[in-house]
């Protein structure tokens, strides 16, 4: 069984919390029995999450030997240069290491997405802008430390495509089997 779920932001991807106050987990979401995250996205991040109850498929998706490329949707605050865009397609070196290329470019401020809430701490003085990047490995808080690396802290992220998989029209805070 495969299932794309549509993680709305301050969502954890576990089932438990023990934490207290406790946030909200996938458990919030009626999801069916047996099925675990096939890799993760973080508390602050939204978009497709997969979950699997096939472990063969979860390794497939998750391990970077298998470089499953993984679409995103990048709100960063200020604005891109021909510098940064050309450090980010040959990769950044990150305190565990060079990143491989990635594929970026300049998008329009997407009308078809969800609010999120809280909304985006914005800076009126300081502009954003949208990215969307392919990457095909999967370290953690990989984006925002690439992004932030080159002058753009990340804002929102959101993810659009693990592999052939992708969000499409799935509202947030919902799911469906693929």
């Amino acid at each position: 069984m495969l299932i794309a779920l549509n993680k709305p932001f301050a969502v954890l991807c576990q089932f438990v919390d023990r934490s207290v106050p406790a946030r909200a987990t996938l458990a919030d979401f009626g999801l069916p029995a047996d099925v675990y995250p096939a890799g993760r996205l973080d508390f602050d991040s939204e978009g497709l999450l997969l979950l699997t109850d096939d472990g063969r498929l979860a390794h497939r998706l998750t391990d970077p030997r298998h470089k499953v490329s993984k679409t995103y949707l990048v709100q960063v605050e200020g604005a891109p240069n021909q510098a940064a865009m050309t450090a980010l397609q040959a990769g950044v070196l990150l305190n565990d290491g060079p990143t491989r290329p990635a594929e970026v470019q300049i998008v329009s401020a997407p009308d078809w997405l969800w609010p999120r809430d809280p909304p985006v701490r914005m800076r009126l003085s300081i502009p954003d802008h949208w990215l969307q990047i392919r990457i095909s490995e999967g370290r953690n808080r990989q984006l925002r430390r690439m992004t932030a690396a080159v002058g753009l802290p990340t804002l929102r992220l959101v993810r659009l495509a693990i592999g052939e998989h992708a969000l499409a029209d799935l509202d947030c805070g919902k799911w469906r089997q693929l």
